[in-house]
This record gives structure tokens, C-alpha cells and sequence, in this order.
């Protein structure tokens, strides 16, 4: 089924592509975890491996295959429109939302647009549309987990909006931009006081991806088994 921007069986066009398995010919056997959100999810500035989704992709390897279909510029809604397209590709059992700031937007003309940032589109948007957005986003998320059976995890990139989604299994403090630096006497001879920087110089780098994933897999690995 497929109308307008929205299919239930195929991936958007993409002009960053997919940093996941290859699709041609869909391998079977595993349960699929598909993972979803913005650059950060993606990946920009680091290594295939490098990355918080390889880190969790490493995790229960017998059972589950993982899907990182994160986008760089990603709004919540992009991240919808790709979930429901992964339905009758992928039959997902298991999705992961590291949501992306909740004040962007898509915009479906002939070609759908990212709003982020100062858009000027985005300048009637307020704290409250901006959280009704999310709520829609999220909404519809659980929605497609209700009726295909799946399981749901949700993180966040930049912002915690865990406060909005009481009930739901969330990653709830920690985002990728905050969860590092931090003090382990343990770990760590000296102490850190400023952020890591991906190659980019714009987006988190190494250490905050794999404390990130050693902190969704503290939360949720008695559940991915």
C-alpha cells in the first residue's frame, strides 16, 4: 500500500543511504530490531563502528539481526513515515526511538523537507505544539507496536522528554549529549571536563556513543534476550 510519501513496504529515498544489513535478498531467521532517529542515531562524523547502534547491534546476535534506519535531520515525524514503511520489509519485533529534538518538523511537498533549526517555517511553533507534535509522533509509534506486536524502547538524542511518556519503557535521564563526560575512579585515571567530538567537530563522538549504548544495555538488556 502505498500513498503519497507513506508506504507500509519500502524505506524513503535517502540521500545519506542506510547504515544497516543489506536488504537485497532480505535475510530470515532472526527477530529484527529496527532503530530509529537523527544524525546522532546514524551516526555522522564516526566509523560503521563506532556508533551507539553497532554497540547495542552487538548484543544477542542469535536472536536478533539490527536495522539502524537513523537520518541525519530527522524530525519525529520522519521517523514515523519510516516505521510504517518497514512493515511488510522488515515485520519488526522490536523498535528503538532515540528521538531527536521535538522542535522539528517534515514538510511532504513533491519532495518531503526537513525543517530543523531557524526555519522560518517553524516560527509559529510554540513549547506547547512543539510537545503535541512529539505526543502525535510518539502516539503513533505505539500504535504500529500494538498492532504488529512489538516490543518498544524509547531514548533521546539531545533533550529528555521522558517526563511526557510515563508508562512507556524509556531510557530516562540520559541522552547521548549528557551521558558523557563522566568520573569512573575505576575507569579513569583523569578527569573529563568537556565533551567528544566526532570527526565532524559538530556531532558527539566515540565516548559518548559507547557510554550511551552501555547505558541503554544496563536499562534494557533483560529484554532483549
Amino acid at each position: 500500500m502505498k500513498y503519497g510519501h507513506y508506504t507500509d513496504k519500502g524505506l524513503p529515498e535517502s540521500a545519506h543511504g542506510w547504515r544497516c544489513p543489506s536488504m537485497d535478498p532480505m535475510p530470515d531467521g532472526k527477530r529484527n530490531v529496527i532503530v530509529l532517529g537523527c544524525s546522532h542515531t546514524y551516526g555522522v562524523g564516526l566509523a560503521n563502528d563506532q556508533h551507539w547502534v553497532h554497540h547495542i547491534s552487538q548484543h544477542n546476535t542469535k536472536r536478533y539481526r539490527y536495522w539502524n534506519l537513523g537520518q541525519p535531520g530527522a524530525s519525529g515525524e520522519q521517523i514515523v513515515r519510516i516505521l510504517y514503511g518497514t512493515e511488510k520489509l522488515l515485520d519488526p519485533k522490536v523498535i528503538i526511538v532515540c528521538w531527536p529534538l521535538w522542535h522539528r518538523r517534515e514538510r511532504l511537498e513533491k519532495y518531503p523537507i526537513s525543517l530543523i533549526g531557524g526555519d522560518q517555517l517553524l516560527k509559529t511553533e510554540t513549547d506547547e505544539t512543539d510537545k503535541q507534535n512529539f505526543l502525535k509522533n510518539v502516539f503513533w509509534v505505539q500504535k504500529f507496536a500494538e498492532q504488529n506486536n512489538c516490543t518498544t524502547f524509547h531514548c533521546f538524542a539531545e533533550e529528555d522528554y521522558h517526563e511526557h511518556i510515563g508508562g512507556l519503557q524509556t531510557l530516562s535521564t540520559y541522552t547521548i549529549a549528557n551521558c558523557w563526560p563522566y568520573w569512573n575512579k575505576f575507569e579513569q585515571r583523569e578527569r573529563y571536563d568537556k565533551p567528544s567530538l566526532a570527526k565532524d567537530g559538530q556531532h558527539y563522538g566515540v565516548e559518548h556513543h559507547k557510554r550511551f549504548a552501555e547505558l541503554f544495555l544496563e536499562r534494557f538488556a533483560v529484554k532483549l534476550r
